[in-house]
């Protein structure tokens, strides 16, 4: 049985794949040292002890070994590219299986291996959890069935997809979350970067490389707020694992960064500028991680603070270190989907028209926002206090400027006003993870690569 570092593999097929399994071993001898185990008896203790099971194309139009798979708690690695997963119309497979098409089967082992301790180990509790929830029994495959046809006649009152894929959770009648939301969302279905741009396609294309290395990244949005200018050309763009989408917006707005864009999918939405090429993989994903503990938060890098001048009676905006944090920047932030249509629909007065008239405070007023709506500050993580480069300029850098500075301000006083009082609320403390400062082997710790400054 190979092993992919701590993780067991497993090679499993139908008795009628019209294959030898001399002749998988010899096809896959290349690949990774394997043991086909050919005959794969029900409830057997193989796949038990394995963390991936792969599953080859079979004669059969099922694969009845699926099951066994799912029964042992064993992700499948459904190598089998005519296979249609059972009920994939509305189970989400990806929380609970990988998929590798039959032309990569050399790359299978890099597959798995870049798959990260956690998630296997959490997509190993989700296929359990499917077996028992739509395979364990005739009943159960019966059940299933009937709701999803139920589900296509009566779509108004079909099951939701968190239905259909979130194991039931304990509830506790003291435990809310002020929004509704699951205490903690599942990591699998990742988030959505909704990246802002308007012609930096050098930065815009390093930015969408950077964040293409994050684990949990699930799609990218870019928005092309250049009315006067066309995309690149889809051959131009890199090319990355998961789907890239581009909206043309029909005005340059500020604003439009936070539009409820029908292709955010996740709960999970990182804002940010096509200019952020500094923040590492280990930094976003970080970030991720805090944001499913505080899904009703903002949870950002750099930190700001408001300020209340005594001899200027009003409020400044404050970018300088502090010790105290009141709003994090949206160049780079992750936050619940939910706030965009706030955002978009429901903020108060003329605070959207000021931001796109002033093209400054977007992210102020998305502070203000969820602030205003949860009571709850935002959380910094990590170090990084600036988002600086080695090609940033002042001539470059619009936050530079001290101009820049006094509207900001201006923002935060106008947006006080309309919202009839100061909902920014100020914390001394950040989020790092916790072995950071340890002296402790790198390759040990879950994120390396974080950022000083």
């Amino acid at each position: 049985m190979p092993i992919i570092d701590d993780f067991p593999i497993i090679m499993v097929n139908e008795r009628e794949t019209g294959m030898r399994s001399e002749e998988w071993e010899g096809i896959l001898r290349d690949v990774l040292s394997v043991s086909v185990c050919w005959k794969v008896h029900r409830r057997s203790l193989s796949t038990q002890d394995s963390s991936f099971c792969v599953v080859l194309r079979g004669a059969r139009l099922g694969q009845a070994v699926l099951s066994d798979v799912l029964q042992a708690g064993c992700v499948p690695v459904i190598m089998a590219d005519s296979y249609i997963l059972p009920f994939s119309e509305v189970l989400d497979w990806k929380r609970a299986s990988v998929v590798i098409p039959e032309e990569k089967l050399p790359e299978m082992y890099s597959i798995l291996k870049s798959i990260p301790h956690r998630q296997v180990e959490e997509m190993q509790r989700q296929a359990r959890w499917f077996w028992e929830a739509y395979f364990s029994s005739m009943k159960a495959i019966g059940m299933t069935t009937l709701q999803v046809i139920n589900d296509r006649i009566y779509p108004y009152a079909a099951r939701t997809y968190e239905q259909w894929n979130n194991p039931p959770a304990v509830k506790w009648a003291s435990v809310n979350n002020p929004l509704f939301l699951p205490l903690i969302p599942p990591r699998s279905p990742g988030f959505t970067a909704v990246v802002l741009t308007y012609d930096r396609v050098e930065s815009l294309f390093r930015v969408i490389t950077e964040i293409s290395k994050v684990p949990s990244l699930a799609k990218l949005l870019v928005v092309w707020n250049n009315q006067n200018k066309s995309p690149p050309e889809e051959s131009l763009w890199p090319k990355v694992a998961v789907p890239l989408k581009v909206v043309r917006t029909k005005e340059n707005k500020l604003s439009n960064r936070f539009f409820p864009f029908d292709e955010i999918e996740t709960e999970a939405v990182l804002a940010i500028d096509d200019d952020i090429i500094m923040l590492t993989s280990d930094e976003l994903q970080f970030g991720y991680e805090v944001w499913r503990e505080f899904p009703d938060r903002l949870v950002g890098y750099p930190g700001r603070l408001h300020l209340w001048d005594h001899e200027m009676g009003k409020w400044k905006y404050e970018s300088e270190w502090t010790n105290e944090v009141s709003m994090v920047l949206t160049g780079a932030a992750f936050y619940h989907k939910y706030f965009n249509y706030l955002y978009t629909y429901k903020m108060p007065g003329d605070i959207k028209n000021w931001v796109d008239a002033h093209m400054n405070c977007e992210d102020i007023a998305m502070n203000f926002l969820v602030a205003n709506i949860t009571g709850k500050a935002p959380i910094k993580v990590t170090p990084r206090k600036k988002f600086k480069c080695p090609e940033c300029t002042a001539i470059d850098g619009l936050s530079l400027d001290q101009t820049h500075m006094v509207e900001r301000s201006e923002c935060i006083n106008k947006f006080a006003t309309v919202f009839g009082t100061m909902p920014l609320k100020v914390v001394e403390h950040r989020a790092d993870p916790v072995l950071y400062k340890d002296d402790f082997p790198e390759k040990l710790k879950s994120f390396p690569n974080i950022g000083s400054l």
